[in-house]
């Protein structure tokens, strides 16, 4: 069978895959919820979720850095990874040597496709469907509650600050909770200086705990940086986690509205 991948690779699989590694911690999800458990022989070592395999299942390197020598040793049928998460050489190695299947997710129209793929692919379909319904639930919900449009600044880094712009999934997600994205930029994770921070005079400025993992001690800082501004700590991982996890972001920002009103 031939699939053609987020980046338009075409990707031929002779026979349901057997012996998948996952390079995204997101999509490492994603094959539990689907069912995969003993198909899943490798995932890297920010694959967290689930708690069990991030114990128990071999780690081939970081999603930036892999170790090739695991992975030729685990003799995988299929690899999937994201553009993004994962490196370009690292992606087109992988390709002269494995079929690999990569996502490129900036929306969730693409999150419900690469979601329905990787079900058609793994002969998990039924449930890859089951999942997509539910997370299209959630998010209807989510439409009735959103209460919002306030202007937000979210940080995803520190030394230096860098933010996220209007072509990212992080921004998908504010959107679809209400927010105002307050960078207009389309560069996906712009570098921006205190002076900047300043000038976009946000009304709230969410300090995301990945990848750097902000804490409650920073919110002093940012408190002298935009005095008017409310300050939150919030979880990254329901604004930038697109596999399954996707399902419980709608919840948390109805939440996310209680803290701030």
């Amino acid at each position: 069978m031939k699939f053609i991948d987020q980046i338009g690779h075409v990707v031929e699989i002779r026979q349901t895959p057997n012996r998948i590694i996952s390079i995204v911690p997101s999509q490492t999800e994603l094959l539990f919820d689907l069912g995969l458990e003993e198909k899943v022989v490798g995932i890297t070592k920010f694959c967290i979720h689930p708690s069990s395999w991030f114990k128990s299942k071999v780690r081939v390197g970081g999603t930036k850095t892999l170790n090739f020598e695991i992975i030729k040793q685990l003799n995988p049928d299929l690899i999937i990874a994201n553009k993004e998460e994962n490196t370009k050489s690292e992606i087109e190695a992988l390709q002269k040597l494995y079929p690999v299947w990569t996502s490129n997710i900036c929306t969730l129209p693409e999150c419900y496709e690469m979601i329905e793929e990787i079900g058609k692919i793994t002969d998990s379909y039924y449930k890859a469907n089951q999942i997509i319904a539910a997370i299209q639930k959630e998010f209807c919900r989510l439409k009735t509650a959103k209460n919002n449009n306030k202007k937000v600044l979210y940080l995803i880094w520190k030394d230096p600050y860098m933010t996220i712009g209007k072509s990212t999934f992080i921004n998908e997600i504010m959107n679809e909770g209400g927010f105002v994205n307050a960078i207009e930029s389309t560069e996906n994770y712009p570098v921006i200086t205190k002076e900047e921070i300043k000038k976009t005079q946000p009304e709230l400025i969410f300090l995301s705990t990945e990848p750097y993992p902000f804490k409650k001690t920073h919110i002093d800082e940012f408190k002298g940086i935009c005095p008017n501004a409310q300050i939150i700590l919030v979880d990254g991982e329901v604004f930038s986690w697109y596999g399954s996890r996707i399902i419980k972001s709608p919840q948390y920002l109805i939440d996310l509205y209680t803290k701030i009103n």
